[in-house]
């Protein structure tokens, strides 16, 4: 083997590694996001995964089609989760006189840690009692935005989950899908070429026929 064609095999299992990694880093960051909401359930969460896998539910089950967002103009953080919860407030699935403290609730939630779970992929989520059911909206960035993620890297798909402080088991079952599906990277890059809020849906749609949710 000539010195080059070393180089060039160690360079490749080293790209390798990385990407290794980054898929285990991936999974173990969205394990914690779905962790930190097994601690706050008070009704302590799935008691089997039997039930865990029963209680599934389709991502287009709680998805605002109205906040679909495929080209967001925000550069960072805090304007990202704005412009997302502005959405869903022209939507109506939140009112103009709670919108800012369900801002303030996302971004407090981000404080924790980052919800950027990396592969520019984040999961902004947190609980507030100004909306009766379980929301969320998809927002794509073209240009990506600095989320402070796992990888260091900008996050170009966003995922944001509202719901209510007293139903925790839908806000688990949401984090678990949306864990799983985003774990897929065809299905990550296809939302990130998505042209209309149309393609988004029937890439979501297609997701949940896949996994078979209930």
């Amino acid at each position: 083997m000539t010195e080059t064609s070393s180089l060039k095999k160690t360079a490749g299992q080293g790209t390798l590694n990385i990407e290794t990694g980054l898929h285990w880093k991936m999974d173990h960051c969205m394990n914690a996001l779905v962790g930190m909401a097994f601690a706050d359930n008070d009704s302590g969460g799935w008691q089997n995964e039997s039930a865990r896998e029963a209680a599934l539910m389709k991502l287009l089950e709680f998805l605002v089609p109205e906040a679909i967002n495929v080209d967001l103009q925000s550069t960072d953080k805090e304007g990202v989760i704005r412009e997302i919860v502005g959405g869903l407030q022209r939507a109506g699935s939140v009112s103009a006189t709670e919108s800012e403290s369900v801002i303030k609730a996302i971004l407090g939630r981000e404080e924790l840690g980052s919800t950027g779970i990396g592969r520019g992929v984040a999961v902004p989520h947190t609980r507030h009692p100004s909306v009766e059911k379980l929301v969320a909206a998809v927002a794509i960035s073209r240009k990506g935005v600095d989320f402070e993620s796992l990888d260091e890297e900008p996050v170009f798909v966003f995922f944001l989950l509202i719901s209510p402080p007293n139903q925790p088991g839908p806000h688990l079952r949401a984090l678990d899908n949306a864990a799983r599906y985003l774990r897929e990277d065809s299905f990550v890059e296809s939302l990130r070429h998505a042209k209309s809020s149309d393609q988004v849906l029937n890439l979501i749609r297609s997701m949940d026929q896949q996994h078979g949710t209930n």
